[in-house]
């Protein structure tokens, strides 16, 4: 099987590796966004799979794979909430900083050095839940991406897929603003030409075989210095959740 993983974006995230768990460093952006990506992660999760999120443990028996795991900062609070957790990236050192990290938190998780592809050669697969968080505008080829997470969910998973759309708004505030001004992120980490408009992944979550049931925009208020979801804001970063029909 053809991978999809491209070389130079993964040099990108190697040379960070180690600050992940920086709330100041180059991940801040990260740091600041979690909050609003698990509050949508988890409420789509649960809604698919009649979880109460209210409970200890709401998310117990399921099998939730994080791709681009980077640090864990996604796998940690979802092993926490009571699923079984496989981290995988294809950025080599992003796993024993993860591991370490994990394991300084008395935390279980599985995590790989390894592709989404990769893993379909193995039995690991199916999953109950996919968090495909900002990877797909790094894969050389979107639609095979996509293809093998599809492949890599059960029947009646569901996938949480965010990336960044591509506008005039998204360049100047995701390249000039937060790499040349904000300088949260090293000059170079996103291409523009590679981000995919909310429309384009709907059209590449249905051409891979999944159904796109819903999309929010992840909304940067300069004011509180703080994310929140909207529902008609999707012009820079925005998140999806699709499910493989049964």
């Amino acid at each position: 099987m053809n991978t999809t993983i491209d070389a130079a974006e993964i040099e990108k995230f190697q040379a960070m590796a180690a600050e992940w768990w920086d709330p100041n460093g180059k991940f801040k952006p990260l740091h600041m966004l979690n909050p609003c990506r698990l509050d949508y992660i988890t409420t789509q999760i649960a809604a698919e799979f009649d979880r109460d999120l209210q409970t200890e443990r709401p998310f117990e028996g399921l099998r939730i794979l994080d791709i681009g795991c980077g640090g864990g900062l996604l796998s940690e609070p979802m092993a926490r909430l009571g699923a079984t957790v496989v981290g995988v990236d294809a950025a080599e050192r992003n796993i024993p900083v993860a591991q370490a990290h994990a394991e300084q938190s008395g935390l279980e998780i599985d995590y790989r050095h390894t592709s989404a592809e990769d893993l379909l050669r193995t039995d690991e697969a199916p999953f109950d839940a996919i968090l495909n968080m900002e990877v797909v505008e790094h894969v050389s080829d979107p639609l095979a991406y996509l293809t093998a997470c599809r492949d890599l969910l059960r029947p009646g998973g569901i996938m949480i897929c965010s990336t960044i759309s591509r506008n005039p708004k998204s360049y100047v505030m995701a390249i000039i603003g937060a790499e040349h001004v904000m300088r949260w992120l090293p000059k170079g980490t996103h291409e523009w030409s590679k981000f995919i408009t909310p429309d384009e992944l709907f059209a590449l979550l249905e051409q891979s075989g999944m159904r796109p049931e819903d999309r929010m925009g992840f909304v940067f208020n300069p004011i509180t210095w703080s994310w929140r979801l909207s529902d008609r804001d999707l012009s820079v970063n925005y998140v999806t959740a699709s499910v493989r029909p049964g």
